[in-house]
């Protein structure tokens, strides 16, 4: 029996061209219809994927061939499908822009590999037949990939729109399925990392209203949701489920005690794959939600994960709090296990300095951190396991990725704190080194996505129970 996993992939051009602009649009537009839409970002993005969660009303998954094989690409986006009418999967940067010249990990080679039908969104900035010559290079690049139609964006007037459809009807023959006129006014503020998100914008709903009005006023949702319906039959992969399921099982073979993780999740630290809380819950752990800006001490946990953030726009309310920071220390020095990423980091170091201002944050490392114009880092990693610490095998080797403006300015590196990790693909902290140890805390830049490291979960949730076991 097959399932046809009603699905495309909204691609572009280049990063800024639109994308998030039409797959918002689509999923609210076609949410307000009351179908249900699972949405996926193709990539290791938070921001955008925390918008198309919040137009979808549900989690949004990252699929990305960098960080997780094709086994478990598959796994997540058919295990995560459910019963939803269609799935938005939003890629990243160019349709053929990858690692290599050979485009590897590219959001068409996605699309290859989840057979999924491409809507590609085209800015039309100042051309016109350009236009259809631009996309029929595309279409005949890689014939594999399945350009189904077209949406024009930033067009000029009708005279503009009408040149641009008489010519790729002429030369393409893809539909051309909506166009979508210059806006006067954004609907989406942005920031150094791109758009701002969602946990910190004022008017959400206001946003989201305005994406699914776009997308009713200017695209074709009833033929692109039939593009969507028309994707090639997919196997309704229960075999892959229990394979993968199965391995799972494999490397846990005693289910795990229960243990209670602590996530610091608020408007400082918002940076999470639901998937990697999936993975800690399917190990025995029970996560506890905290906020390091509002609660007073840290309650009774086994564990603490700090993902990233914006530490650097909260920094007032994170300095003020002495309370947290405080039990935050205590927990430290009687062995609390912490693993912290990129904002993590950086609130565990001693201090901030913003705009000549200095913040101090809890003061776990002694580094202090500053925030520059520029990226200090922005790719993949890929990072191999040297030193001790709490979580990893030595010679453990992990992929993930660093995406940061900050970078340490001080530091007093002392005998108790060390690196272990060697980046072999990427900055780290500092001198190509990562990792940073004290006591039963690691720290790193390096975001880590626990479908394509599952050491993650294992290390974090072991150590937890050795952690409840001694009864600290």
């Amino acid at each position: 029996m097959k399932s046809r996993y009603p699905r495309l992939i909204i691609a572009g051009l280049k990063g800024g061209s639109g994308k998030t602009t039409v797959s918002l649009g689509l999923i609210s537009a076609w949410h307000e219809r009351g179908l249900s839409i699972v949405p996926y970002k193709k990539g290791p993005d938070y921001i955008d994927a925390g918008w198309l969660s919040s137009a979808a009303v549900q989690p949004c998954y990252n699929l990305d061939p960098f960080l997780i094989s094709k086994e478990k690409i598959l796994y997540s986006f058919k295990g995560h499908f459910g019963k939803a009418d269609c799935a938005v999967i939003e890629g990243n940067r160019g349709l053929y822009d990858g690692l290599d010249s050979a485009g590897t990990y590219s959001t068409a080679e996605l699309a290859k590999m989840l057979k999924a039908p491409v809507v590609l969104v085209l800015d039309c900035t100042k051309m016109t037949r350009t236009a259809a010559a631009v996309l029929l290079g595309i279409q005949k690049f890689d014939r594999k990939v399945d350009i189904k139609g077209v949406v024009l964006n930033q067009i000029a007037g009708a005279r503009h729109e009408k040149i641009i459809r008489e010519t790729i009807a002429k030369y393409c023959k893809v539909p051309v399925l909506g166009a979508v006129p210059k806006l006067k006014e954004k609907f989406l503020s942005e920031r150094h990392m791109g758009l701002t998100p969602f946990q910190e914008y004022t008017e959400v709903q206001e946003a989201l209203s305005s994406a699914g009005d776009i997308a009713r006023q200017y695209l074709d949702l009833d033929r692109i949701l039939e593009i969507a319906q028309g994707a090639v039959p997919l196997k309704t992969g229960q075999r892959d489920l229990r394979l993968v399921d199965n391995k799972i099982k494999k490397a846990n073979p005693q289910p795990p005690p229960i243990v209670r993780i602590g996530i610091i999740r608020d408007s400082a630290f918002q940076f999470y794959y639901p998937e990697n809380f999936e993975e800690l819950k399917k190990r025995g752990a029970e996560l506890v939600e905290i906020s390091a800006m509002q609660e007073r001490e840290l309650p009774d946990i086994d564990a603490l994960y700090i993902g990233g953030g914006f530490p650097e726009t909260n920094a007032i309310a994170l300095a003020k709090n002495t309370a947290f920071k405080k039990s935050l220390r205590n927990a430290v020095e009687r062995g609390l296990p912490v693993y912290a990423e990129c904002g993590g980091l950086m609130y565990l170091g001693k201090a901030l300095l913003l705009e000549n201002k200095t913040y101090p944050m809890s003061g776990i490392f002694p580094l202090t951190f500053c925030l520059e114009k520029k990226p200090q880092a922005h790719g993949y990693t890929i990072l191999e396991i040297t030193g001790e610490n709490p979580f990893y095998t030595k010679g453990t080797v992990l992929k993930g990725h660093e995406f940061h403006y900050s970078r340490v300015i001080d530091r007093e590196m002392k005998d108790e704190t060390h690196f272990s990790f060697l980046m072999k693909r990427g900055q780290g902290i500092m001198d190509k080194m990562d990792g940073l140890c004290y006591k039963n805390v690691l720290a790193t830049y390096t975001h880590l996505h626990a479908l394509g490291s599952p050491e993650w979960a294992d290390g974090l949730v072991e150590k937890a129970s050795s952690y409840k076991k001694k009864g600290c």
